[in-house]
């Protein structure tokens, strides 16, 4: 009998993965590679919300477990997964410049926002109001963690790529039982995919669509991530993310027109140099209405858990998540009120409906 099942191999799929080896686990994992929001994401990682300037929940705790995880995983895969660069708020009037000095005198804001207004100009950038920038910001090259970390579980002979079949989980009182491989616990991590998965399916996960491009723009010279209504992040040679759309009602993988005419609109006000569209992508990410994550253990099988719901923050969210969850099922430490998903009482109570006992 080993420790954990997984099932999804996403960002929050590899957190807890590599939770529960560091602490010398044993582990399976099953993907089926619907869901492919983690691997088309922009990858970035700040502890603002630019929008409205203000802190990212528990921004700090989280920031201080990212920078180990990651550093850890560039050794075990031998590959450059972190890209610590410093991120641009571009401003467009002098009232943004003024919340950004009223938002970096915060005590918990502080930390993270710089005082001094970064002039500098680039050449292909109008930028008559400066920019703001944020501290301990970065970007996780993710479609080479999934491909690299896959890879790794290959290896161990530990992965197998399939359509997880729900009817053939048996859970037994203190181990469950699928494809002939008993576990202590199963760890369902499948994003946007848990919708179909009846032992949580009635959880509030919104999902909300997101696309981005992939452009060449060999002349824009940047070395840093310049955020406005869009994001544009250097990943070299010229190549540059462009993100990213908000759809809250199309809930499919596919790249649409609107989406690419929305963001090249927005690129094109933003940059003022040629640049060749080589990819678009999209995928819907797993949000949740209340901006929390889904984490916990079912109310009615003390074996069967989930880790859901890291939204649009995945990267700095996964391994602080994962290891909450890991010292709930091992140490039976309380998880944050805010991410268990005892906290949906329309999820529990829909257990009781059903005349399960509750």
């Amino acid at each position: 009998m080993i420790d954990y099942i997984i099932v999804g191999a996403g960002l929050a799929g590899i957190a807890f993965a590599e939770t529960a080896l560091d602490n010398g686990k044993s582990i399976y994992v099953f993907n089926n590679q619907s869901q492919n929001s983690s691997k088309i994401a922009g990858g970035l990682y700040n502890p603002v919300i630019l929008k409205r300037f203000s802190e990212v929940w528990k921004a700090k705790e989280q920031l201080e477990l990212l920078y180990p995880f990651y550093n850890k995983l560039e050794l075990k895969l031998g590959e450059k997964l972190d890209y610590k660069l410093p991120l641009l708020r571009k401003f467009y009037s002098a009232e943004e410049q003024n919340n950004w000095f009223t938002a970096s005198d915060k005590p918990n804001l502080s930390q993270f926002l710089s005082p001094e207004l970064v002039t500098k100009k680039w050449q292909h950038i109008d930028s008559s109001f400066n920019y703001g920038e944020v501290l301990y910001s970065g970007y996780v090259d993710t479609p080479l963690l999934l491909d690299s970390y896959k890879n790794y579980l290959i290896k161990k002979s530990i992965y197998t790529e399939t359509t997880f079949d729900y009817s053939k989980l048996i859970v037994n009182e203190d181990y469950v039982e699928y494809d002939g491989i008993q576990a202590k616990h199963i760890i369902f991590a499948e994003g946007f995919g848990m919708l179909s998965n009846p032992f949580f399916n009635s959880l509030p996960l919104d999902g909300t669509k997101g696309e981005l491009l992939l452009i060449k723009a060999p002349e824009l010279n940047l070395e840093l991530i310049v955020k406005s209504s869009i994001f544009i992040l250097p990943v070299g040679n010229g190549y540059y993310k462009v993100g990213a759309t908000y759809n809250w009602e199309d809930k499919t993988n596919i790249p649409t027109e609107a989406a690419k005419k929305e963001l090249t609109d927005n690129l094109k006000e933003l940059i003022h140099c040629d640049f060749e569209i080589i990819e678009h992508y999209a995928g819907v990410r797993p949000t949740v209405k209340d901006r929390r994550p889904l984490v916990g253990t079912h109310p009615l099988y003390s074996n069967i858990h989930v880790l859901n719901g890291l939204g649009t923050r995945g990267v700095m969210l996964a391994p602080a998540m994962a290891k909450d969850l890991f010292n709930h099922i091992e140490h039976q430490l309380p998880l944050d009120k805010n991410i268990d998903i005892l906290r949906i009482k329309t999820f529990v109570s829909s257990l009781c409906q059903n005349g399960q006992k509750c």
